[in-house]
């Protein structure tokens, strides 16, 4: 694998920032928590229309590793939110997040971890399918996961209130 130096790093992510500027995503929006610093951005997430999560505004940071795109970016919400697949700090547990290669728990394929080809663009698609349809099998979040399958009402009113914080802070 070639290694990548911070200044390629910097450009690729200057890429992808000027890319997202000129033609925006549908479901979220991403810019610099700082001009200063290219590997730390800042992105709101739209909850999914028809999903527990619509009409929610969710906060986050997505930090770049200077070895960018060999190592995948991590995303911590900083907005409050209930989610089988998200740690109860915020951090995003999704397969495309984790290193490249053969997963030592042997729960993933190599195929569905981090590779170079992911952009911003596709982790945050990724997160937004993430939160239209939990993964329950591998949880981050072991006790959102077990009210998602034994208890919907409790985990819906959960995430209703995370979405309802969400509007209050917009």
């Amino acid at each position: 694998m070639a290694s990548t130096s911070p200044s390629q790093a910097s450009l690729l992510l200057q890429k992808q920032l000027k890319d997202l500027c000129k033609k925006p995503v549908d479901g979220f929006s991403a810019g610099l928590v700082d001009e200063s610093n290219l590997f730390e951005w800042s992105v709101t997430i739209i909850g999914p229309p028809e999903t527990l999560y619509d009409g929610g505004f969710f906060n986050a940071i997505m930090s770049f590793p200077q070895n960018y795109p060999n190592s995948p970016p991590t995303v911590k919400f900083t907005s409050e939110i209930w989610h089988p697949n998200v740690y109860s700090d915020g951090k995003v547990c999704i397969s495309i997040l984790h290193p490249p290669g053969d997963d030592p728990n042997g729960y993933e394929l190599a195929s569905e971890r981090w590779s170079p080809v992911h952009t911003v663009e596709s982790i945050m698609l990724s997160i937004i399918s993430m939160l239209s349809s939990p993964n329950d099998e591998s949880p981050a979040n072991v006790e959102a996961a077990k009210e998602w399958r034994d208890n919907r009402d409790e985990f819906k009113k959960k995430v209703s209130r995370c979405v309802r914080r969400s509007q209050e802070m917009m």
